[in-house]
Formats: structure tokens, C-alpha cells, sequence
């Protein structure tokens, strides 16, 4: 199973299926949970913060710059999509 794909949309990015945990004790990356990358953080899920968390979170464990990682779609949702620009999906499959 592939967490991640490149984005057909936006070329040189990438989309990765995200498993939110919101109002953790601490912020991490946990590992693969079936087809999605699970993520808990300690920001609430409240006015977008936990979103923020999870984006800074993933650009921080890539290497890329929190301002080219996004929520695409699942603002609301634990079940999130991510976009990430300027990396393959081919080096976040070999991350998790």
C-alpha cells in the first residue's frame, strides 16, 4: 500500500494520506497505518492549529520549508490529504 503519490495537478509535488491525532501528549510521527502515515500532535483540533502542527510537523521530518506543505483536502477530518512540494513520492515511500 502507497501513502504517498505524485500529485497530477501540480508537478514536482506530492500527496500523501494522512491518519490525524490531534491533543497527543507529544508531537510525532508514528508510522504507516494501513494506507496513510499516522501523525499525532499536541495542538487541539481547534481553528486549523492541529493542521498547522501536522504541516510543520511533516516539512520539518522531510526537510522542506512549512510553507510547502499543505492540507488539500480533510480540513476538518482526522482522514487528511497533504500536499508537499519539491519531493517524490518515491523518497517519502523510502521515509516510513
Amino acid at each position: 500500500m502507497s501513502i504517498a503519490s505524485d500529485d497530477p495537478s501540480s508537478p514536482g509535488s506530492t500527496l500523501i494520506a494522512v491518519k490525524a491525532v490531534p491533543g497527543a501528549k507529544r508531537d510525532e510521527i508514528v508510522g504507516r497505518l494501513g494506507d496513510r502515515l499516522k501523525i499525532r500532535v499536541s495542538a487541539p483540533p481547534e481553528g486549523g492549529k492541529a493542521n498547522k502542527a501536522i504541516c510543520k510537523l511533516l516539512a520539518t521530518t522531510l526537510g522542506v520549508r512549512a510553507k510547502d506543505v499543505e492540507v488539500v483536502r480533510g480540513h476538518a477530518s482526522a482522514e487528511k490529504t497533504l500536499r508537499v512540494s519539491g519531493i517524490k513520492a518515491s523518497d517519502v515511500e523510502g521515509s516510513w
